[in-house]
């Protein structure tokens, strides 16, 4: 099976997700300074708003091809996304919410490395036969749209891993370098932390979200919204509300109202604590420093070695 640092141009095998509302070209670009993939969540922007970021990525790091592009497929307009990261140099790219089989063979023939992000063995099983260089096994711990099956990453990673031949990255519920080591010995190749880099001093989260995270405690999360589209939220107003129309049987209409639009813009990226959407995963419990990427990631190479016998080092 491949390393994923040799699939990828990374020192460590860390990947900082790509967020809506948060992973941003300062983010992304801190990220492949110290080593590891940043991503650039593409989710949350519109193509001109994409280009703008992966211009500035480029600008902010001498290491631009350790910059990838994370194209949520629910979302409108992909295809544009995607051709736009083409033109401006992106190679790495990591789909998720969609059917692998949609872009993965013409991203292929561009000469881009394609991971796909998946919630069970079978579709990491499908991710394979599309011709993904590597699939991102992501717990239901992890924050933000997730999978309907609930498989935790403990149970999922191990599973992925004996499904595919390709090399699996594992996400959800990982928070520092403990986690890393932990996943590794179940067989991943690396790890894709989300949460953590939220509250990073790079991150584009607002200060009252940030906030919000670092006081966040065991049971400060829920996977909400199943009959539109799963997603770990941090508890408030707006949770509480769609809590009460579920445990009333609301229907996905229903649901889809009281989302609205900009919900998780005005959550995550403007600071409205109670009305915003605030996507975040369990782990955010021993979340309790704001560190910049580089004193983070430093960090978690320190742990991770800390945690495993030797020859597991990086």
């Amino acid at each position: 099976m491949r390393n994923i640092t040799t699939l990828l141009p990374i020192t460590y095998p860390v990947i900082q997700a790509g967020m809506v509302w948060v992973s941003g070209a300062k983010l992304a670009a801190a990220s492949a300074e110290a080593g590891i993939l940043g991503v650039i969540g593409a989710g949350s922007m519109k193509p001109e708003l994409l280009e703008h970021h992966i211009r500035k990525a480029h600008s902010l790091t001498a290491h631009p091809e350790r910059l990838a592009v994370n194209v949520p497929l629910l979302y409108e307009r992909p295809r544009e996304q995607l051709e736009i990261s083409l033109a401006l140099g992106i190679r790495v790219f990591i789909t998720s919410a969609g059917s692998p089989k949609t872009y993965t063979p013409w991203l292929k023939e561009q000469g881009a490395t394609v991971i796909h992000v998946v919630s069970t063995p079978e579709f990491a099983q499908k991710s394979e036969a599309a011709g993904c260089d590597a699939v991102v096994a992501e717990g239901f711990e992890a924050g933000g749209h997730n999978g309907r099956e609930e498989i935790t990453t403990l149970a999922l990673v191990p599973q992925v891993v004996d499904a595919v031949k390709i090399p699996v990255i594992a996400a959800g519920g990982i928070a520092d370098g403990r986690g890393i080591a932990a996943v590794m010995c179940l067989g991943a190749q690396g790890a894709q932390l989300g949460t953590r880099f939220v509250a990073t001093l790079e991150s584009s989260a607002h200060g009252n979200f940030k906030t919000a995270v670092l006081s966040a405690g065991p049971g400060s999360t829920m996977l909400s919204l199943k009959k539109h589209v799963p997603v770990r939220l941090l508890k408030n107003k707006f949770y509480e509300e769609v809590r009460a129309l579920e445990e009333r049987g609301a229907n996905r209409d229903e649901l889809e109202a009281l989302l609205g639009h900009g919900r998780a813009r005005r959550g995550m990226l403007e600071g409205e604590l109670d009305e915003g959407e605030l996507e975040i995963g369990q782990v955010a419990a021993l979340v309790r420093d704001l560190p910049s990427v580089r004193e983070l990631v430093e960090r978690l190479v320190m742990e991770q070695r800390q945690s495993l016998p030797a020859g597991y080092f990086f």
